[in-house]
């Protein structure tokens, strides 16, 4: 992630200030952040789909939220960014929020939701699909600023997953996937507007 540190998000200003032990190694690339945010993320989606242990699941994927800093930060302040590291961080970001809607989904089958819930998951995880694809077409056709989401008090949208302990922790992960099941497609909507207007629509003549 770019911009000065005034402009950062807070989990990115901590990111960039825990990898600095590791800006000089050789050995330590992005790409190990990368991997490691991936797997802490499924981790968390396999421990909701098992539906026993929703608070360690949602811690999970709160680590993981906040390691997807670490590998930008790592690349731009050591100046050890790659085609193959960027394109690994955006799957492994839409791998691990598409699992952990599906998990959800599959965990709560057994509740008040049924089989319903699996369908929400899908949902919401497909609407989620739908939009990494979109803003991926975007950024690499029109550069980050294109896709760049908008600021309040040094946090993002996305930095709602922060919350998911809460969710879990009061018994409220049935609403949250419910609230998913239909935010999640609203969202893809919008952000398929963004697409046509930013890819599709009408562009001034050449002088």
């Amino acid at each position: 992630m770019t911009g000065s540190a005034e402009t950062k998000p807070w989990d990115a200003r901590a990111a960039a200030w825990l990898i600095r032990p590791f800006i000089a190694s050789p050995r330590v690339m992005p790409n190990h952040f990368t991997a490691l945010r991936l797997l802490v993320g499924l981790a968390g989606a396999v421990c909701f789909a098992g539906g026993s242990a929703p608070n360690l699941a949602a811690l999970l994927i709160v680590a993981s939220n906040f390691l997807d800093h670490t590998d930008g930060e790592l690349a731009r302040l050591g100046n050890k960014g790659s085609r193959f590291g960027h394109y690994f961080d955006l799957a492994s970001d839409a791998v691990v929020t598409v699992g952990m809607f599906v998990g959800i989904g599959i965990g709560l089958r057994g509740g008040a939701l049924g089989d319903a819930a699996g369908w929400m998951g899908g949902i919401a995880g497909l609407a989620v699909a739908l939009i990494f694809q979109l803003r991926n077409v975007m950024e690499s056709a029109h550069g980050k600023d294109a896709t760049r989401q908008a600021q309040v008090a040094g946090f993002e949208a996305e930095d709602v997953l922060y919350l998911l302990p809460l969710v879990t922790l009061t018994g409220g992960l049935e609403w949250f996937l419910r609230a998913a099941a239909v935010g999640a497609p609203a969202a893809a909507v919008f952000v398929t507007w963004q697409y046509w207007r930013l890819m599709c629509g009408r562009r001034p003549a050449a002088p």
